[in-house]
């Protein structure tokens, strides 16, 4: 959770109420309460609030962050009486009157679903009582809460993020995944993944279990590694698991393989069989990275991996490695444009006025064009001004299996001297796409802005292809908004970008082992 710097660490001991810990029940929010006093002039409250300030399950080691707006001088304390520090008014932008601390939550502090009690005092002695909005539990580790995952496309985040790309995506997970629920922010749930380990995922995607004696630990079992056949798209590794356990992936570069870690597995491994029809999977190993953490090892073929997926078939989990196509050339490939922005998203605008959804689509439309004059296959994520979210983005990309997929859309900034072009990139691995889509763009004598990785987007999201996005230009400046609003820009703009995944195509093949 977000810190409170500086602050008054409070490691002492105490009761946060009398009840039993039990697990959190739904009540109404207490509002802030002063009491204790009549004459309470010279304690005038601007709030009291926990941080982050939204409901929080905590459990016994965690820190609870409080912070108070207040008049300057007070004794402010927590519950229990010990203090909280006022910051010197030039560490809070000039501003004096703000009480900071945090307390480390202890096996004996008890609440429910309860608001906290703050204490202040001034210097005649004046006291009142006031307690925050929002609302805390203390959950207890020796009853755990455990729930399964739920939805299309549930996704689990590192932390809690406050840009406007929300927190940084660790990945997509399957449905009906058992997880342990340890701690929740606001509408977030945290889920524990290893003993080292949690991560944050939205409540409504995971449907709590009652009491259940039933742990988020297994022993896993053999493999099988085999290839779909000689005119398949894919190789397919399987590892019986013996219950759908949370994961992690990614893909490494040098030497190329994909990764999966386990959360809650243990070895029970013996043998693990590959058969001659795989095309794609060079080697296959695990190991046992923590008491808690199973890590299975897929070694590649060749440099660029082409995508994987990752699922469970029952309690097996499934990993489906992409075969890098057997001909690099457009004409045998299908290839995803994504426009970005659309319906009632219109994205950024320049002084033009004329909004971002309008340009993407016509520089997209210009691209398909491109594309389909090589004679390749094109999926458009939109081809009218409708509202697509990303996630429906992606589910159509996930059905529609392209070989890689380009998304198109226009930069702004705060500042208008900004300009210039950009390319994006989540997984390293999927890096030469953008690059060569970069070089290519950058000859029609854009500024560059760089070539971007661990982009947390969306469209960039995605493992099962190649994905690369391309901001076009800035529409927050003048000379570069001009150009995105001329046809002939959007058609040379769409002609580059079909110019850089020819380039990614000549430039695999030269990387072929």
């Amino acid at each position: 959770m977000k810190s409170v710097v500086p602050l008054l660490l409070l490691c002492l001991t105490g009761h946060l109420s009398s009840a039993q810990k039990v697990q959190p029940k739904k009540t109404a929010p207490a509002p802030v309460v002063t009491a204790t006093s009549s004459k309470l002039d010279s304690i005038k409250v601007e709030y009291v609030r926990t941080e982050p300030n939204a409901e929080l399950w905590l459990q016994p080691g965690d820190r609870l962050h409080l912070r108070v707006k207040s008049v300057p001088g007070l004794k402010v304390s927590l519950w229990n009486k010990l203090p909280l520090q006022e910051l010197p008014a030039a560490q809070n932008k000039g501003v004096a009157g703000l009480y900071v601390g945090t307390y480390i939550l202890q096996p004996t502090d008890t609440m429910t679903n309860r608001p906290v009690p703050v204490l202040l005092e001034d210097s005649a002695g004046t006291k009142t009582t006031v307690y925050t909005a929002t609302t805390v539990t203390v959950l207890n580790p020796a009853q755990p809460i455990y729930g399964l995952t739920q939805g299309k496309m549930p996704y689990m985040n590192y932390g809690l993020g406050e840009d406007r790309l929300g927190g940084a995506k660790i990945g997509f997970v399957d449905s009906l995944v058992r997880v342990q629920i340890n701690g929740k922010v606001g509408k977030d749930y945290r889920i524990k993944l290893s003993n080292h380990l949690n991560a944050y995922i939205p409540e409504q995607q995971v449907r709590r279990e009652g009491p259940t004696t039933f742990t988020g630990e297994s022993l896993t079992s053999s493999w099988s590694a085999t290839g779909e056949g000689p005119k398949g798209k894919y190789d397919v590794v399987r590892v019986a698991v013996g219950q759908r356990l949370p994961y992690t992936s990614y893909m490494d570069v040098n030497p190329t393989r994909i990764v999966v870690d386990v959360y809650g597995a243990v070895s029970n491994t013996n043998w693990m069989t590959l058969h001659r029809t795989l095309r794609e999977v060079k080697n296959v190993q695990y190991q046992q990275i923590a008491s808690d953490v199973y890590r299975i090892l897929i070694d590649l073929k060749h440099p660029q991996p082409w995508g994987y997926s990752v699922g469970y078939q029952g309690t097996s989990l499934v990993i489906r490695v992409k075969r890098q196509p057997e001909k690099l050339k457009l004409k045998h490939l299908t290839i995803a444009v994504d426009a970005g922005h659309g319906g009632t998203n219109v994205g950024t605008k320049g002084k033009t006025g004329i909004p971002e959804k309008e340009i993407t689509l016509k520089i997209a439309q210009q691209l398909k064009k491109e594309l389909e004059k090589t004679k390749a296959t094109v999926v458009m994520t939109r081809e009218t001004d409708v509202t697509v979210d990303n996630l429906e983005r992606v589910r159509i990309l996930r059905e529609a299996q392209p070989d890689l997929l380009v998304s198109v859309h226009v930069n702004s900034a705060g500042r208008p001297e900004v300009q210039g072009t950009s390319t994006y990139y989540r997984h390293v691995a999927f890096r030469p796409l953008s690059q060569a889509l970069y070089e290519e763009v950058l000859k029609l004598g854009l500024k560059e802005f760089g070539n971007i990785g661990g982009f947390n987007f969306a469209l960039n999201a995605p493992t099962e292809f190649p994905n690369a996005l391309v901001e076009t230009a800035f529409s927050s400046n003048p000379e570069d908004e001009q150009r995105l609003i001329n046809p002939h820009f959007q058609q040379d703009m769409a002609k580059q970008i079909r110019k850089g995944v020819q380039r990614f195509l000549k430039e695999t093949r030269k990387r072929k082992e």
